[in-house]
């Protein structure tokens, strides 16, 4: 099959029909290799370098021009490596394709910064992931299959919390930063995950090793590289990445004359899109977005920072399954046991380990946060031990907290979460109640 891409379903019906393994793959299977192996001589790649030559380009193709240049584990795309290896296998993709990068270069220029270039700043995404072609060219002409990790572009954001915002006189259309129709502009910034082993070991404060073999055992052996390839520093997990939303001129955020208001969100698809009323996570997206419209209308920059780690980075099947057993319980949806469901289902109550949150603000430019949306001291504690000052922290007003989410505000300010108000007692704990499934009203 020679396309690299078919669109008509009955043409992929007959390229099923058609394609066998060894059309797609002609070569043997190659399960592992090795560092002393014939043909294998990777590109150099040296993380921390102080440019983009210096460090050398990312590359995990396994097609056959880079096979034997690769210098990281894993698959390009982060989850969606997945789907990539579906198409091929459906003969809807070719399984050599080669993007066309052609007017895809980004719509603003961020960075580079110093801490582009400390390895202790960033070891989590490819600082220069966004700037292929412009620094790797060279490779490119050379048949080295390299894809971006970063891009940047620009798009207008219609909500109709925000137009609720602005009838009420609670936000204004200035033309610029809110639209005369109630759009927002924003700057987008995307990221697709890239590990540098070594850093990620020390953040956590493990051993190389250690963090090499979790990654193995735990993905099924999905990666055994991560074993016999000790001199690959890199790994591109199969997770998911995140998005940056810049509501005004992104050159403020590193500049220290103009305030910045951040929220760094985690995804809650439940909240965030079907407006679930269990958690806060919606209202304090929605009035992270108009607090950050606010500040850029004032002269200064706002930022959202959204991670793909649902459910505490548990997922949603667990996150579910926690909800019935919250709501089952003896006594009730109480305060007193939010946590403990978490821990009995999960083993653990939060797996977000915010310790490598951070990389994204390096790679912006943040060295001050003005005012910083979010009750979470896993947040503040992991920005302010990276080096990056928050002058105020805010949190959602009361009003904007849904009814059922009492639970679990409660119980997060008790555990330690920030807050302007009283710290509940483990007896108030105990009286702060969720409905049940079938209450209309709490």
């Amino acid at each position: 099959m020679t396309n690299d891409n078919i669109s008509n379903p009955a043409e992929v019906s007959a390229a099923q029909e058609e394609t066998s393994p060894q059309q797609l793959y002609p070569s043997r299977v190659v399960l592992t290799t090795y560092p002393s192996q014939h043909g294998i001589e990777p590109i150099p790649l040296s993380w921390g370098a102080q440019t983009a030559a210096e460090r050398g380009p990312v590359v995990v193709s396994r097609q056959p021009d880079s096979f034997g240049k690769r210098n990281a584990i894993g698959a390009g795309g982060g989850s969606y490596c997945i789907y990539r290896a579906l198409a091929v296998a459906i003969g809807a993709l070719g399984p050599n394709h080669r993007p066309d990068f052609r007017m895809t270069e980004p719509t603003n220029v961020i960075g580079p910064f110093p801490s582009w270039s400390d390895p202790d700043k960033i070891v989590s995404m490819d600082p220069w992931g966004h700037a292929i072609v412009e620094h790797y060219s060279d490779h490119l002409e050379q048949g080295v299959d390299i894809r971006p990790t970063i891009a940047i572009t620009k798009a207008h954001i219609k909500l109709a919390e925000i137009d609720e915002a602005i009838s009420k006189g609670e936000l204004h259309c200035d033309g610029d930063i809110v639209s005369a129709d109630g759009e927002l502009k924003v700057v987008k910034v995307a990221s697709e995950p890239v590990w540098h082993i070594p850093g990620v070991a020390k953040r956590f404060g493990i051993s190389e090793a250690t963090l090499r073999r979790a990654l193995f055992e735990d993905t099924g052996g999905m990666y055994p590289e991560l074993i016999t390839r000790p001199d690959l520093k890199v790994f591109l997990p199969p997770i998911g990445g995140l998005t940056v939303y810049i509501f005004g001129n992104p050159d403020h955020i590193s500049d220290p004359s103009k305030r910045l208001t951040m929220r760094v969100h985690d995804e809650c698809n439940g909240s965030d899109v079907f407006g679930s009323d269990i958690c806060t996570c919606k209202p304090y997206l929605i009035y992270s977005i108009e607090e950050c419209a606010r500040e850029a209308q004032n002269g200064g920059v706002g930022v959202v920072v959204y991670f793909r780690k649902e459910g505490r980075a548990l997922g949603e099947v667990t996150k579910y399954l926690v909800y019935n057993a919250r709501k089952r319980q003896e006594g009730g949806d109480t305060a007193a046991n939010y946590f403990k469901r978490t821990e009995f289902v999960a083993g653990v109550k939060d797996m977000r380990f915010q310790a490598l949150m951070p990389d994204i603000l390096h790679w912006l430019g943040v060295s001050r946060i003005d005012r910083f949306i979010s009750m979470s001291n896993m947040k503040y504690e992991a920005i302010v031990n990276s080096g990056i000052e928050i002058v105020e922290r805010v949190s959602i007003p009361s009003e904007r907290m849904p009814a059922d989410s009492k639970v679990e505000i409660e119980a997060k300010i008790a555990d330690g979460y920030f807050t302007t108000g009283n710290v509940p007692t483990s007896e108030m704990l105990e009286n702060v109640k969720g409905r049940n499934w079938d209450e209309i009203a709490h």
